[in-house]
């Protein structure tokens, strides 16, 4: 969960269509576009605006370390050796954002927030009860796509289809090379979802955060307490940007350990989020690194030794199975 403020002004005129209403489905040959980075914003009247990320210049590929599901019972477990991916975020180039873009293709079941703005006067976010977005997937041929997500996108106290249509509802629709003008006159209802659904898969296998903690000795314990500033040199040592390093838990000031002490960052890691810009479409993942925000970098306790990366709990593990 953030706790930024989204901009919101530009949501008046997007909340209910496509980002840019009447634009042509006709003449988006990306091939024939110049990769601009997407970062400063470009003026999409100037270039076009499915081959140019010209709304959400900056991406957030998110990550969370959680330790149960609470869906153990039905079978939705956590990936062993793994962090699960979050979601794939569009943010303004400034760091600001928006959300829930286009309600015409709103699938998300639990609208958070549930108006556009967030505010109680912004614009209502009415709750999916259709087919679940996992469904969407069937006409295109996809169950190993479909596989891949019920095994690494994995959602906490709710279905996991629920959390991959809040992903795309909330955030996908934010990009300008989602728009389902940018698929021409071809287009197949619902092949943005798929497209988004393995565009966030492409970048969050780019950055195996658990492997890459493994090989700087921070690996999950129960017993073995870590600093900030060790984790986020291990992933920048890798990414080359400084990623935000998120923590939930209490703070260290609460705790015996912090008693007295002045640090109140959480104590808990629970989160990554690696920053990029991208050379023409996101869905090519051409990236430059970039450093969160120097005013967010963490919500951790910064004090040596205050944070805890825990084992996940007994039987919210998928085992893998061994073929005979």
């Amino acid at each position: 969960m953030r706790s930024t403020t989204p901009l919101i002004a530009a949501l008046a005129t997007t909340a209910s269509a496509q980002l840019y209403p009447n634009q042509s489905n006709l003449n988006h040959t990306c091939s024939l576009q110049k990769p601009l980075l997407s970062c400063p914003e470009h003026d999409p009247s100037v270039v076009d605006s499915c081959c140019v990320e010209t709304f959400g210049g900056l991406l957030l590929s998110t990550q969370l370390w959680a330790t149960y599901t609470g869906g153990e019972s039905s079978g939705q477990l956590l990936p062993a050796d793994s962090w699960t991916l979050h979601g794939l975020w569009p943010d303004f180039c400034n760091g600001s954002y928006t959300q829930y873009c286009d309600l015409t293709r709103q699938y998300d079941p639990l609208p958070s927030p549930n108006t556009t703005t967030g505010q109680p006067n912004g614009t209502a976010v009415k709750p999916w009860t259709g087919p679940n977005i996992g469904t969407f997937l069937e006409p295109f041929g996809k169950p190993d796509l479909l596989d891949f997500m019920q095994t690494y996108w994995i959602a906490q106290n709710q279905d996991n289809a629920g959390f991959w249509g809040h992903e795309f509802s909330k955030h996908a629709t934010c990009y300008s090379t989602f728009d389902t003008a940018c698929y021409g006159p071809l287009y197949r209802e619902h092949e943005e979802v798929v497209d988004f659904f393995e565009t966030a898969i492409r970048y969050y296998r780019r950055f195996p955060t658990f492997e890459w903690l493994a090989g700087a000795s921070i690996v999950p314990s129960n017993l073995t307490t870590y600093t900030y500033a060790d984790i986020r040199d291990a992933l920048f040592e890798r990414t080359k940007g400084v990623p935000f390093i998120g923590c939930s838990g209490p703070r260290y000031n609460s705790t015996d350990a912090g008693k007295n002490s002045t640090d109140n960052g959480y104590t808990v890691f629970s989160e990554v989020w690696y920053y990029e810009h991208v050379y023409g479409r996101p869905q090519e993942g051409n990236t430059v690194p970039q450093n969160a925000s120097s005013s967010y970098l963490t919500t951790c306790a910064k004090t040596a030794g205050a944070i805890l990366y825990p084992e996940r709990s007994n039987g919210s593990v998928r085992v893998p199975t061994v073929a005979s």
